[in-house]
């Protein structure tokens, strides 16, 4: 058994829906098929929310181009009308009512109501397509069987009820193909969650773990993992073989390839995951599997954009590290933040994050009693894997550093 894992933009028209398909016939195991929001429409919804969180009744205007979007992909696919369109108009009813009706208590709550729905829509055509064409899928909502605590936005899961209630609906008894969303998952409660942006290869890792998968293969617009991304740096090249460490490094870094969280199921089942190109399917990819040796010899370089530099001081110009430390990163874990990176000295720590303004506003509000902080906005990380003095000459020249960080194998920099 295996599961495939198709990006947005892998579907995002009906074109990309039909290779889809194309794709799935070619595989005679028991499949797994799980598949983003189409396109942009993740973005797009997150818009719907700041729209409507902000009293804008402009909302509407945005939900009614999401509307066209997702009938034009359908009416695409199925000319003469088909059950998809109606379970479409119907999601559609359910999410303008909850806008209607909803309090608008708690954004990151909310969040997850809301930009959740681009997964439903999205595995409901992609369904439809494949029982169209003769294939036998079964279509699933996932937030009846991934089951995570309550933190919105980022949550975790709770392995031993989501085990068991995944076990149990997919089977494959009667079913070869099954059909579900990434990123989303539900309380216990039946509350809706999210598990991180782009948390669809988790959602992944994850069923491959439970199901005991021999294999999950993502599926991009990309031939592979690349040493660069390629809209960055024109020359970067594939990366044939990726050990698990590596990936686990890369993707910290940033790299947007693979999800962070995504090695960890498959690393604990040694399940292999193989990047591949959905414009050339027949083309090697990249596997990244267990492997202690480090094979590619290449440097890795990895952007990550929209960051902000925060330098957090002691008011009483006390030691930062010991106590303090503990304090400012409870600060942090408590408002949902990710450190990208830190450096410590005697009286000050500066810490990279993703610029996610509201949330470090928070933040910074709750340090401001104990602690003095200023920042840095519209900051990038630069990092390489296995650098060369010739590798951070090229992505350094012309820039500003004002933060480096080098180890034995990465050297990072915050730049603008």
């Amino acid at each position: 058994m295996k599961v495939y894992k198709f990006g947005g933009a892998s579907v995002k028209d009906p074109d990309g829906i039909r290779n889809l398909e194309a794709i799935v016939r070619n595989e005679t195991g028991n499949l797994v098929i799980v598949v983003s929001a189409f396109g942009k429409t993740t973005n797009a919804l997150e818009q719907v929310l700041k729209t409507w969180m902000a009293g804008d009744e402009d909302y509407r205007h945005l939900l009614d181009n999401l509307y066209n979007y997702h009938d034009s992909v359908a009416c695409g696919l199925f000319p003469g009308g088909d059950s998809a369109k109606g379970m479409i108009d119907n999601s559609f009813a359910l999410l303008r009512e909850y806008l209607e009706t909803a309090k608008k208590d708690d954004y990151d709550f909310e969040y997850d109501q809301i930009v959740s729905y681009g997964e439903i829509w999205s595995t409901i055509i992609v369904a439809e397509y494949l029982l169209k064409s003769g294939l036998n899928p079964e279509w699933i909502d996932i937030r009846g069987n991934l089951i995570t605590d309550d933190r919105h936005r980022d949550a975790d899961i709770l392995w031993s009820e989501s085990t068991s209630r995944i076990r149990s609906v997919f089977n494959f008894r009667d079913r070869d193909i099954y059909v579900t969303q990434g990123f989303i998952g539900s309380t216990v409660a039946g509350r809706t969650t999210t598990l991180g942006r782009e948390g669809s290869d988790y959602t992944a890792a994850l069923l491959a773990s439970i199901l005991d998968a021999d294999e999950v293969v993502v599926w991009k617009d990309v031939p592979g993992l690349l040493n660069a991304d390629p809209k960055w740096l024109s020359d970067a090249v594939r990366l044939e073989e990726v050990s698990y460490r590596e990936a686990v490094e890369m993707t910290f870094s940033g790299a947007k390839v693979i999800h962070p969280k995504t090695i960890k199921p498959l690393h604990n089942k040694n399940i292999p995951l193989r990047v591949k190109s959905f414009i050339s399917p027949g083309e090697p990819g990249t596997i990244v599997k267990s492997d202690t040796v480090f094979k590619h010899g290449l440097p890795v370089f990895i952007k990550k954009e929209n960051q902000i530099m925060i330098s957090i001081l002691p008011k009483d110009f006390s030691f930062a590290m010991g106590e303090n430390l503990s304090r400012i990163f409870f600060f942090f874990s408590r408002h949902g933040i990710r450190v990208n990176m830190v450096e410590a000295s005697a009286v000050s720590i500066d810490v990279c994050v993703d610029d996610d303004r509201p949330k470090v506003d928070s933040l910074i509000s709750d340090l401001g009693d104990e602690f003095s902080s200023v920042y840095n906005e519209n900051v990038e990380m630069l990092s390489i894997r296995h650098y060369t003095p010739e590798a951070i000459g090229r992505i350094t020249a012309g820039r500003e550093i004002l933060l480096e960080q080098k180890t034995r194998s990465t050297v990072r920099f915050v730049v603008r």
